[in-house]
Parts: C-alpha cells; structure tokens; sequence
C-alpha cells in the first residue's frame, strides 16, 4: 500500500504471517464460502487491526485478512483525504473499548470469585487473549461452527500450534468455544453442555 500526500495515511505495511500458506487457505474460504453475516467477523477485526494506537490486538491483522485489511485501509484513506465527518474503523475502536471497560468494571463488582464470561456471536473476538481481568475468570465464546473453527487455526498458527505458547498467550482462566447458531433455541443448552454454570455470576457481551 503506496503512501500518499496530503494528510492521508502512512505505509501500512502487511505482516509477513498472513501470506503463510495455512492463513492464505483459511482466508481464500472465507472470502468464497461464507455470506455477508459470517465475513463481518474479519471485517471487525481489520477495524480493530488499523486502529492498533487505539485497540492492542496482536492477533487482530491475522483474524481480518489481507482483503479485509487492504478495503478498510483504503477506506479509511479515502474518509481523510475527503475530511470525512467520521473516520471508517472507529466506532469499531470505540465499542471495542466500550466493551472491554465493560467487562472490566463487570468483573470487579463481583468482587473476585472468577465470574464467567460469555462472548454471544464472538467472531474474531479475541479478549480471552486481551484483557488481564479476565484471568479468574472462565470465558465462553458463541458463534457458529465455522467461525469458530477458523478463528482456532488461525491462533494455532499465530502461536504454533504448541501447549506452552499457548498458555502464554491466553490472559483468561479457561476458553470454551461453543458451536451454536443464536437463532436456533438450543445455544443455551450448548453453552451449559460445554460448562457454564447458570447459578455463578456472569458477564454477558
């Protein structure tokens, strides 16, 4: 991506990661087999990846794709050169931060006990990786199966795929993804199969 005058963004230059060939593959699918709804989750993560002096996300540019990265990139180019009102990515920046504060502030008003968090149509969501709060507590992400079954190689192949860099990198006590579609009415069931506890505090995002 070519820098350009007046105002507008510098180089964003793409890490080398995402032309390995397990991300390439994982992508390729995305971008020929899911619909509209599903593709979103890499577009939030893009938003997430180009407002990095905003949004510490080390996972988030592997999570969106070069496609993703490159259309928002160039979006958010064009809404500078324009002087656009509003700048493409940052309600996704602000509702990220809205959020994790959130959850935060959720989390302590437990007064410890390790309260379980549930993340309801978690895409890209990578907070069980973020927040240091969360390392009390158990974490169940939500999403249909592919999503979630994308998300997990591209994180192996961010950490290697090896017990120890793994652990390294979790912030949470523990993450469950449970396959389930919201708008079927069996997700609760899912979510309770797969551990979560009805009768201990909870935070629901």
């Amino acid at each position: 991506m070519s820098n350009q005058e007046n105002g507008s963004l510098p180089d964003f230059i793409l890490p080398d990661s995402l032309y390995t060939e397990t991300i390439r593959e994982v992508h390729s699918a995305v971008e020929h087999d899911w619909d509209s709804l599903r593709q979103s989750a890499c577009q939030t993560a893009a938003g997430r990846a180009l407002w990095k002096h905003v949004v510490h996300d080390p996972l988030a540019e592997l999570l969106a794709g070069e496609t993703y990265l490159k259309k928002l990139y160039e979006k958010i180019n064009k809404d500078i050169l324009n002087n656009a009102k509003e700048i493409s990515g940052v309600i996704i920046a602000v509702r990220t931060l809205w959020f994790d504060k959130g959850i935060e502030a959720a989390l302590t008003s437990f007064d410890g006990g390790g309260a379980q968090v549930v993340i309801l149509g978690a895409g890209m969501d990578t907070r069980a990786y973020r927040l240091s709060c969360l390392k009390d507590s158990n974490m169940f992400e939500v999403d249909f199966p592919e999503v979630l079954q994308m998300k997990t190689t591209i994180v192996e192949a961010a950490t290697e795929t090896t017990d120890e860099q793994k652990h390294q990198l979790m912030m949470a006590k523990s993450l469950n993804r449970v396959a389930a579609d919201l708008r079927e009415k069996d997700w609760l069931e899912k979510l309770q199969e797969s551990g979560l506890k009805l009768n201990k505090n909870t935070v629901w995002v």
